[in-house]
């Protein structure tokens, strides 16, 4: 019998970008990765919840930087950046994690209705904002010859959403080809990428919502759906992204792990 070492995974030193960490998946991955020792840097466009975040991973002994930053304004995301790698020892961000996204309060509708004003915003959240990062934090990463950029999609994106809205669907099938795609870019410089397609989880006000939405004998039928029967939690989502994240995940690019319950 052979002893094994327990799987460890910690982050000191190491200099970690959050988006959309204002609540729901950004915060509860903000908090996992300060309690393991990084120094995280955590934006929303929600100013006063993202620095409760900033607050809580205090709280929690670890350490958190909150700015609000529009991830629709490149300039923004840039100075941003800079900002984050300027507080880096190595003078790097380590670690991307591009979980801005959302439905921004819109509504299924038949196409014909949707005006471009819609389409555009949805596109510019969820798959825009993670091309911009990630343009940011290469020139570093690369300078380094290491890094890790972790997508965080949607079920949406590999089928129909649930939302019924064109966009979101859209642009998380977008982005998670934008992981494809960089995974062969980066992938010379020791850079991962990696996406999360996480399923329902009740996680903000608007799956909130949604969740109400579908009444009981909807919120029956959707968890009969999980081969688990039974939603997620905020700490599935996140420690699937401390994985991709770790030295675990050093041969691991290009992937997509859909984190559902087997929906």
């Amino acid at each position: 019998y052979e002893k094994r070492a327990t799987m460890k995974i910690e982050f000191p030193n190491k200099t970690v970008i959050v988006t959309g960490a204002a609540h729901g998946f950004g915060r509860a991955i903000a908090l996992a990765f300060a309690k393991l020792g990084a120094n995280v840097w955590a934006c929303d466009l929600l100013g006063d919840e993202v620095q409760e975040t900033a607050r809580m991973a205090a709280e929690a002994g670890g350490r958190c930087t909150a700015r609000q930053v529009d991830v629709t304004d490149r300039d923004a995301i840039f100075a941003f950046v800079r900002e984050a790698e300027a507080s880096s020892e190595s003078g790097q961000v380590h670690v991307l994690v591009n979980n801005a996204g959302g439905v921004l309060g819109q509504v299924g509708r038949p196409l014909e209705e949707v005006p471009p004003e819609d389409w555009n915003a949805i596109i510019a959240v969820n798959l825009s904002a993670a091309f911009y990062f990630s343009q940011a934090v290469a020139t570093a990463m690369k300078n380094a010859k290491w890094g890790r950029i972790v997508n965080i999609s949607s079920g949406a994106g590999l089928g129909p959403s649930l939302t019924g809205i064109q966009a979101y669907a859209a642009a998380k099938a977008g982005q998670i080809n934008l992981t494809r795609q960089l995974c062969q870019e980066l992938g010379p410089y020791n850079i991962t990428v990696n996406n999360i397609a996480p399923g329902f989880v009740r996680s903000n006000p608007t799956t909130e919502k949604q969740w109400e939405s579908y009444g009981e004998a909807g919120q029956k039928a959707l968890v009969e759906r999980i081969a688990l029967r039974r939603l997620g939690a905020l700490d599935d989502i996140a420690n699937g992204v401390l994985f991709f994240a770790s030295d675990y995940a050093g041969w691991i690019s290009g992937q997509v792990i859909r984190i559902d319950g087997g929906y």
